[in-house]
Formats: structure tokens, sequence, C-alpha cells
């Protein structure tokens, strides 16, 4: 199985062993795709602006692994190129929450009328911004940004009660490259 992966002109990729690296106009971003099953059965390599990525045997595990290693170069690809942003929405009924930043983690407070704080770790160099009841967050690394999202949300989780009827909590409402075009 063969997975090929075109490279804009203002992109560099590079491949050290199972780790690749892309650079473009945003940065830099680099994953290492080093797993022991997968040693020598996976190679890389670029032909002019196509990055190849296949394997030399025919079994679905190897398979699928090419084509995750291909999406995962995709995604390096955008975020050098364009970036990811994602929206978040604070919702609350009874008691306004308030959601301020400090270093690298998020507060919440006054969730549920909650005399502490919850907070949620922002992950890598992802970029927070908040504005009354949105939360922007924007960044290179789509796994970063994503991982982030899920922080809040997760941090916001409730336990104990109807989902259906207790709908505070901060929520994802967009997910879209720094352009505007969604994903």
């Amino acid at each position: 199985m063969e997975k090929k992966v075109e490279i804009p002109d203002k992109v560099e990729v590079k491949v050290n062993e199972m780790c690749v690296t892309v650079k473009g106009p945003n940065g830099e971003l680099s994953k290492d795709f080093d797993d022991p099953r997968f040693n020598g059965l996976i190679k890389f390599e670029q032909k002019g602006n196509v990055f190849h990525v296949s394997n030399s045997d025919e079994k679905r595990k190897t398979g699928a692994v090419v084509g995750t290693i291909a999406a995962h170069t995709k995604n390096m690809i955008l975020g050098v190129t364009v970036g990811f942003k994602y929206e978040m929405k604070i919702l609350y009924t009874h008691f306004p929450m308030t959601v301020a930043q400090s270093g690298d983690e998020i507060q919440i407070k006054n969730f549920f009328g909650e005399k502490g704080f919850r907070k949620a770790h922002v992950v890598g160099k992802t970029d927070v911004k908040i504005e009354k009841e949105t939360i922007t967050l924007t960044g290179n690394d789509i796994e970063e940004v994503g991982q982030t999202a899920a922080n809040i949300e997760r941090a916001c989780k409730l336990t104990g009660r109807d989902r259906r009827v207790f709908q505070d909590g901060i929520y994802r409402t967009g997910r879209h490259l720094k352009t505007g075009e969604a994903l």
C-alpha cells in the first residue's frame, strides 16, 4: 500500500529514520512514528513535491499505519501553512461562570455555584483567547489544540445530574482552519 501527500511550495519535509519534520511559514512541527512492531516495514521517500509513505508487506495493520502516517503528515502541513482554530461556548443558566487564563491553565470559577475553581491544562503552544461567552483556541498542531479543547470540556463534566436538564458547561461549537474554512 502506498499513500501520497502533496507538499506545497513554501513547505519543507525532512525524514530522519521514522521522525517526520515539517517546516513552513508558520513554524515547524515534528512527529516521531517509531514503533517496534513496524520497524523496517514502513518506508518514507520524497520525490519532488510529493511525499510517499509505503509498506513492504500486505498486512492490514501495516496498511492502516501507512494511512495514519499520511493523515498526520497532511495535518502537519496544514498546521505550518494555515493553522487550526477551535471555538467554544460558555453556557450557564443560573450561576454565571467566570473563565480566566493563568499561565498554562484555564480556571473556571463559580461552576454551579461551587466555591472553588476547576482547572484545565493548556497543551503545548495553543493560544487561548477568552471573550465574554466564547473561547477561541488557535495553534499549529491540531493535536495540541484539540486536546486543550477536550481538557476544557472535561473540566466542566457533571456527575450525578441529568444532562438534559443541567446543560451548564463549556462546549466546542466550531472547528476550522485559521482562514475560516471548516475542517
